[in-house]
């Protein structure tokens, strides 16, 4: 089963759009162990996401601890719901290949965001995972996005050139975008040039993503190809002891919220 199967399986089997993210920050997590942190969050949202994507800065930067509890995070991930490695790896090819090799052999993540400002051949070997997903930054959801993105190429900007270059490189039907919530309109416009890629859309919650414009525009003919990023709000959802409750309150209301503006075949 390949990562888009995977993910549509999952998806169906929770009737969710909701990606889950994993981003450990000591500053307001309410235990210090963070792979148990973790389990707990995983153990009580796993019948509501689609998927869980762990951000790789996080686990960084506590030094060897953080590698392992990612490690660890990851095996705790049910193996029906696939993992996104949220890495945005890019580099000169013999670099990027090894970064390949790390998310998908070593940590086994099913796929990656991936910058793609280096061109093609820092993308291909991600890319020659055929089985596991590569999610391009395209339109990204902070707001110096428009910086770069923005810029005209040929009386266009930048971020639809990277939409249509990632859709030459979807022969194995394995690339996917990511396109933040908080830039709806520009997202309608990239989902209308990629009818049938996948779309990941972080951004809701404290970044003020607007989420029923997102998934109106960024839906597929099909009410999915959308996969919904959220973190800080589920996973720090109380500060307390009953923190995994709380996030499982809150992914409920999320995933439920969405589904109310999907439009189904």
């Amino acid at each position: 089963m390949n990562f888009r199967e995977k993910l549509e399986e999952s998806s169906r089997r929770n009737r969710s759009l909701l990606c889950i993210g994993l981003d450990p920050d000591p500053a307001l997590m309410p235990i210090a162990d963070v792979l148990e942190f973790n389990r707990n969050i995983i153990a009580a949202t796993s019948d509501l996401a689609c998927a869980y994507k762990p951000n790789l800065a996080f686990y960084e930067a506590l030094g060897p601890t953080g590698w392992q509890a990612l490690k660890g995070t990851l095996e705790a991930i049910p193996a029906h719901i696939p993992s996104i490695g949220d890495a945005k790896r890019g580099d000169v090819g013999h670099t990027a290949r090894a970064y390949a090799s790390a998310l998908f052999e070593v940590l086994g993540c099913d796929a990656a965001t991936v910058n793609p400002y280096l061109g093609g051949d820092a993308v291909q070997p991600f890319l020659d995972y055929r089985d596991r997903g590569v999610f391009v930054l395209c339109k990204t959801s902070n707001p110096g996005a428009g910086d770069f993105q923005d810029a005209l190429v040929e009386g266009r900007p930048l971020y639809e050139r990277v939409a249509e270059q990632a859709r030459a490189w979807n022969t194995a039907g394995n690339v996917g975008l990511v396109v933040g919530a908080t830039y709806p309109r520009e997202l309608e416009r990239i989902r209308a040039l990629c009818p049938e890629m996948l779309i990941l859309a972080p951004g809701v919650g404290p970044q003020q993503g607007d989420l029923e414009a997102t998934v109106r525009r960024g839906q597929d003919r099909r009410g999915g190809g959308l996969i919904i990023a959220a973190s800080r709000q589920i996973s720090y959802a109380s500060k307390g002891r009953d923190y995994a409750a709380a996030a499982r309150r809150e992914a409920l209301a999320l995933r439920d919220a969405i589904n109310t503006y999907r439009v189904l075949p």
